[in-house]
């Protein structure tokens, strides 16, 4: 359901054409990714281009706080914005979290392009270069895969070469990444926390949430 809303509002904003619309190709490779049946993402493409009957969709972004004051930035795709809203609000409210207006935490989130490969034994020096002539800003390596980073206008020229020059791409999606964090160290903060932001991804109309949690990486492991 979430994958073909991505689809819809892909093909709504640049036209049913993978081709030469990036966001609509980068959808449905995650579609097909997880084994969403053909005519599915038919249907989805054919809901953002206007045909169908089934109700528009609407791209929403609630903002909010957790437990510790962490920001939470909640990207919603619904065709009911007052269920959505009500669902989001009642998970805070259980939560220990709140809604916040407009604007109240949007400004420290930045969007970014962020591709993930296996590294396959190659040498991340060689991938930094390549990644670097494709158009990326950054990179980060651990445990035998590399995350890149770009400018999301850059995410398929850079995917591509790197698909290109044999790294196995994991994933490749825009993301939005936080300017500042607030470091947990208390493990109930740090459980409350993890557990708020699973449950609002549980909803249908969320996508994706964001936040500034900086919980180090032994108590994630702990707690997760």
């Amino acid at each position: 359901t979430k994958a073909g809303k991505v689809i819809t509002i892909a093909a709504r904003e640049g036209g049913g054409n993978p081709d030469s619309n990036y966001k609509l190709r980068l959808a449905v490779e995650a579609a097909r990714a997880i084994n969403m049946p053909k005519e599915n993402i038919e249907r989805a493409v054919a809901r953002g281009t206007g045909v169908g009957s089934e109700k528009p969709l609407e791209e929403v972004t609630y903002e909010g706080y957790g437990p510790a004051g962490v920001a939470l930035l909640i990207e919603v795709v619904t065709d009911n914005k007052m269920r959505s809203a009500s669902e989001i609000r009642s998970v805070l409210d259980k939560g220990n979290g709140s809604l916040a207006g407009v604007g109240s935490v949007a400004f420290n989130f930045k969007p970014m392009g962020e591709i993930s490969v296996k590294l396959a034994g190659k040498d991340p020096d060689e991938l930094f270069l390549l990644a670097a002539d494709s158009g990326a800003d950054d990179i980060d390596t651990s445990e035998g895969e590399a995350t890149v980073f770009c400018k999301p206008e850059n995410l398929v020229k850079v995917k591509d070469a790197l698909s290109g020059a044999g790294y196995e791409v994991i994933n490749a999606e825009a993301v939005k990444t936080a300017s500042s964090t607030i470091k947990i160290t208390d493990e109930g903060q740090a459980k409350s926390i993890l557990n708020l932001i699973e449950k609002l991804e549980d909803l249908d109309d969320v996508q994706k949430v964001y936040s500034n949690f900086d919980i180090p990486s032994e108590m994630m492991e702990k707690v997760a």
